[in-house]
């Protein structure tokens, strides 16, 4: 039986301090255009979404470039985001230690890990979050290609597009929402975002945060 858990490239390696390796170059160059495109979409949709912030637009040579660029901006997030997903979708299946470790959530925002159950690669706040991003980019792709008049003005009708746009502008405020909550995890817990600026924590970290996937990788189990 093989554990969903280790991805290509996990790998404990011997030493002092013991060091994990937790994420590929590949997947922290994925991760990282992710997060950009995320960003820069985050900005030049909201100089879009209100007077109030058009002044953001200036970040991206004006508004009709920001117009122009936003949508393309959108699609470099879909397929990197998707790139995302075919890494890591396996190991972001729900499993029975999550119900658990939800379940002690008070446990989890007082700092208390010593109670927490075993988890595998990711916890499960982890989990929604990347269950949410997947169905949000999903939802913001679709309604961002029934409003992007500039290609594909004849295959929807006016109240389609009115809906596509109230559909769309829920969908960002949420994604921007869990990426919010997604980076103020990752610098709550310490050595986080050096597990994705260098690749690897250390063997106590990986034993403090997720033990049961320290334990497939030193019991030699690999995911299929």
């Amino acid at each position: 039986m093989t554990a969903r858990d280790i991805e290509p490239g996990d790998m404990v390696h011997k030493g002092h301090p013991v060091t994990v390796d937790r994420y590929t170059a590949g997947a922290r160059l994925n991760h990282w255009v992710t997060a950009a495109s995320l960003i820069l979409l985050a900005l030049s949709g909201l100089a879009l979404f209100h007077p109030s912030l058009f002044f953001l637009t200036g970040l991206f040579g004006g508004g009709q470039w920001t117009r122009t660029i936003h949508p393309w901006i959108g699609v470099v997030l879909f397929f990197s985001f998707t790139g995302l997903f075919l890494r890591f979708w396996k190991a972001n299946l729900w499993a029975r230690e999550d119900k658990a470790w939800l379940n002690r959530i008070r446990d989890v925002l007082t700092n208390h890990e010593e109670r927490l159950p075993e988890v595998g690669k990711y916890n499960a706040g982890q989990k929604f979050i990347f269950w949410g991003m997947s169905f949000l980019v999903i939802v913001l792709i679709v309604t961002g290609f029934a409003i992007w008049d500039q290609y594909f003005n004849n295959l929807t009708s006016i109240p389609v597009k009115r809906v596509a746009v109230l559909t769309h502008s829920i969908a960002a405020v949420a994604i921007i929402c869990i990426w919010i909550v997604h980076v103020y995890a990752a610098i709550w817990v310490r050595g986080t975002i050096s597990a994705m600026t260098r690749g690897r924590v250390t063997g106590g970290w990986a034993w403090r945060h997720h033990r049961k996937w320290l334990r497939e990788l030193v019991s030699g189990k690999r995911g299929g």
